[in-house]
């Protein structure tokens, strides 16, 4: 995510289902129901989305959306039941540091444990609110941020934070053996942060304490986005003491500064997080949040009352919105987030080095028929990088939609369009529920079809494929980009620019980097989106993506008894305001 920069592994048989009915037109396929998540999938907004407050269904067990769905609540009174615990099916987070977080599991236990001096709401319209800052001002010519913190903030053991701790913090990213894989997309563009990147410094002359209460930021130009990047993990503030002490297991024990602590970490087992008692803000209406990170059908765990919420898979969607039956009075609606499924391709690498046959492939899916057929329409096809609803979103992009004459064309145009001569290809996905026969039937017909040639589906842990991918040890891989900040930076900067660390197919293209160039530091809204949209009609024209799915509204389950949940679009800490009312 990277992320955040934070990625979120697709399902398997979404990348089979597709490869499926590639570069033919012959036969269509039949309806195949999702499988049911289990502890070793990894959590994915689709299958397993973040609770969330919402409208009750209504008698009939149809559900509808809340007003209130896309904002974090504010506590209002004391009337709100305190104590509980609330349980949901989870995976092992590869990460816990801050520094390093670069996934969407951990993502969503990081920003509970920790926080930094703004944060994301969860509203539309004013999606940036203050967090340990209590305001913030900028210089005029926009380089110069003077963040001014909130009286007596505290860590979670009770000691005393101060403007010097951010200082520490965001140094102690970026150094070498920090190995932050993000540091430079999130805080390179202060200044001296990227000398201590490159173990040429070891402080920042652009991070400066004024006092323990201010702290004042200089960046290199001018960026819009710069503030917005700051709701990201990386900049959120740890604790020198606990770092240091701790070496390398600190996070075995972290301190924060979130409404929640990290009470007990059993791997593989289960996770326990308690409300911290040094919260600045409203304190946590629940005691405890327990992530299972084992367990069996998340959907029988549902019924057996072992967690407190779930997705719902297509195999249960027909029986679970019965009116008839007792769970459709469960059944909540929730708003899509901002994300977008993709096949990424390592433009470096043989035989996605060649733009007509990544073209190829991307005229060759028919993902309507996909979305149709296989996914009951819980899918809508992306046509871009940047999804539906979110600032930049270019409606009148057609991509390279499914066109069987064309994929014949590029392919032949292609320097890899003999099967006998083209080199293998491997797709790598993340997780371990995998099915081998499917992924059998799927190489066998790949070989059969227009593709041909010699292509291996294979599979690997989450931590193991977040590390080969920042290392770029993949040829192809199948991923979800969900957004880590309201900005289309997010999406189309830091995932396509020349050099960027999150780049991890090697796309390049000085035409688009001029474009982002200009993008980053533009102060007309309209003029600067317009930028970020022509950089993206050109990304996608250069097939560096086989763009596959954003998703649509979709379901989920969630007991009577749990209230004071959201649905926000983007990532922002949600147990604070859950409560356990029966």
């Amino acid at each position: 995510m990277m992320k955040k920069a934070r990625f979120l592994g697709i399902s398997l048989l979404a990348v089979l289902a597709m490869f499926a009915v590639a570069c033919s037109s012959e036969e269509e396929p039949t309806s195949t129901p999702i499988p049911e998540p289990t502890a070793t999938q990894v959590p994915t907004v689709v299958s397993t989305p973040p609770p969330a407050r919402s409208e009750r269904p209504t008698p009939t067990g149809q559900a509808k959306v809340a007003p209130e769905l896309l904002q974090t609540p504010e506590r209002v009174g004391d009337d709100k039941p305190t104590g509980g615990v609330f349980r949901r099916l989870w995976a092992d987070p590869p990460t816990l540091d801050p520094a390093l977080v670069t996934d969407g599991t951990s993502y969503a236990i990081v920003i509970e444990l920790f926080s930094g001096l703004v944060k994301l709401t969860g509203e539309s319209d004013d999606p940036i609110a203050m967090d340990l800052a209590e305001s913030y001002s900028v210089s005029n010519e926009g380089k110069t941020y003077k963040f001014v913190l909130k009286e007596d903030l505290k860590f979670s053991d009770g000691s005393p934070l101060t403007a010097s701790d951010f200082k520490w913090s965001w140094e102690r990213a970026a150094l070498p053996e920090t190995e932050s894989p993000i540091v430079d997309e999130f805080l390179g563009d202060i200044i001296g942060v990227q000398a201590i990147i490159d173990g040429e410094a070891t402080t920042a002359e652009g991070i400066e304490v004024i006092d323990d209460h201010t702290l004042q930021v200089t960046i290199d130009a001018p960026k819009p986005y710069f503030i917005a990047k700051l709701t990201y993990p990386i900049a959120f503030v740890v604790n020198a003491d606990n770092v240091t002490s701790g070496g390398e297991n600190w996070t075995d024990d972290p301190v924060g500064t979130g409404p929640f602590v990290l009470k007990s970490y059993s791997i593989g087992e289960r996770m326990i997080l308690s409300k911290n008692p040094n919260y600045w803000g409203d304190p946590a209406y629940l005691d405890e949040v327990h992530m299972l990170l084992a367990g069996g059908s998340a959907m029988a765990m549902y019924e057996n009352d072992e967690i407190d919420i779930t997705g719902i898979g297509l195999a249960d969607l027909e029986r679970v919105t019965d009116p008839e039956e007792e769970l459709s009075k469960d059944v909540v609606e929730v708003p899509p987030s901002f994300s977008t499924s993709y096949i990424g391709f390592n433009v470096e690498e043989a035989p996605f080095d060649d733009v007509h046959f990544r073209r190829a492939l991307n005229f060759a899916v028919d993902k309507q028929l996909v979305a149709n057929a296989v996914f009951s329409d819980l899918v809508r096809p992306a046509t871009g990088v940047i999804p539906p609803g979110f600032v930049g979103f270019n409606p009148d992009l057609e991509g390279l939609a499914f066109d069987e004459e064309k994929a014949k064309e590029e392919l032949a145009k292609s320097k890899y369009a003999d099967p006998e001569t083209r080199p293998r290809i491997v797709i790598t996905l993340p997780g371990t529920g995998g099915s081998p026969s499917l992924t059998t039937e799927v190489v066998a017909d790949l070989r059969r079809r227009t593709l041909e040639g010699d292509v291996e589906i294979q599979q690997v842990e989450w931590a193991t494929f977040l590390q080969d991918l920042h290392r770029n040890r993949l040829q192809a891989f199948s991923l979800a980009w969900q957004a880590d900040y309201p900005d289309p930076h997010t999406f189309v900067d830091v995932l396509f620019r020349t050099g960027s660390s999150i780049n991890n197919t090697n796309y390049s293209n000085p035409e688009v980097d001029a474009l982002l160039e200009q993008a980053n530091i533009e102060a007309d809204p309209v003029r600067r989106i317009k930028l970020y949209q022509e950089a993206e009609e050109m990304i996608v024209e250069d097939a560096a993506w086989l763009p596959l799915w954003w998703g649509v509204e979709g379901k989920v389950l969630v007991k009577q008894r749990v209230g004071g949940m959201t649905f926000p679009p983007l990532s922002v800490p949600i147990y604070q305001y859950v409560y356990i009312d029966g």
